[in-house]
């Protein structure tokens, strides 16, 4: 079987959707982030709390300013924008976790304000398309809070499956949380219609 220990994803900027730009970001979005990445709601069932303009130009600084996945154990953040608008609503992510198992993950976070377009589905699904089809990786899943039923309600649109439903198995934010673990192979993802 192969691995990715050679593979890399550089994808051509912006990734484009039918009505969807997904680019890197930068300091000049740090308004527009700060919008939803610093409401209490929209931060309930992710792994971060509320984040202030340091945290987010921190982060622009660092981590979010990869602009390629050369190397397990890396993730690449990209903003939403809207094509028609130039709107950035909100931003995706694609973990690559194992070159061994040619694994990985897809999170998404969309600015409430936005929400109910579809936006986050037809965003995630290009980090699906990055993933598979570009960095050759043989599956990808999505965890999520049981609460989180805009989350879930969006895997599921991807045709992503439910495999697991691990009750109270982490302690979150100072609460026991049950963890939804949905799943797409590649071969699901060439099947799809």
């Amino acid at each position: 079987m192969p691995s990715l220990d050679h593979a890399e994803l550089r994808p051509a900027y912006p990734v484009r959707t039918e009505r969807l730009l997904l680019r890197p970001l930068t300091e000049a979005d740090v308004d527009d982030m700060l919008v939803y990445r610093s409401r209490p709601d929209v931060c309930r069932y992710v792994p971060f709390a509320p984040m202030d303009r340091q945290v987010l130009l921190d982060r622009l600084a660092g981590p979010w300013a990869r602009t390629a996945l050369t190397g397990e154990d890396q993730s690449l953040t990209l903003g939403v924008e809207l094509a028609a608008t130039g709107q950035l609503v909100g931003d995706v992510i694609l973990f690559w976790h194992s070159a061994l198992h040619r694994g990985g993950e897809v999170g998404y976070l969309l600015d409430p304000r936005f929400t109910g377009h579809g936006y986050a589905t037809e965003a995630a699904a290009a980090m699906l398309r990055l993933g598979f089809e570009e960095l050759g990786l043989h599956r990808i899943i999505a965890r999520l809070d049981e609460r989180n039923e805009a989350s879930a309600a969006v895997a599921r649109r991807l045709g992503m499956r439910l495999e697991a439903r691990l009750v109270l198995n982490e302690l979150f934010k100072g609460e026991w949380s049950t963890e939804l673990d949905f799943a797409m192979l590649a071969d699901e993802w060439r099947q799809r219609g």
